[in-house]
């Protein structure tokens, strides 16, 4: 597991997250621990590196 730090699409506000380095790249939504919206969250790792996260609203 990794701890990963970004700002949340809605409430701009600074969350942390755990993301699981075992898949290689998911998809899924979570809610914003401060705002309570729904983000679609999509880490990408290689060889358990993180390569690319996105964290978007879901009303784009």
């Amino acid at each position: 597991m990794l701890e990963h730090e970004f700002q949340c699409p809605y409430c701009w506000e600074s969350i942390t997250m755990l993301l699981d380095t075992s898949v290689s790249k998911q998809t899924y939504i979570e809610d914003c621990e401060i705002c309570c919206n729904p983000i679609e969250i999509t880490p990408v790792f290689s060889e358990n590196e993180l390569e690319s996260f996105q964290a978007v609203d879901i009303e784009q």
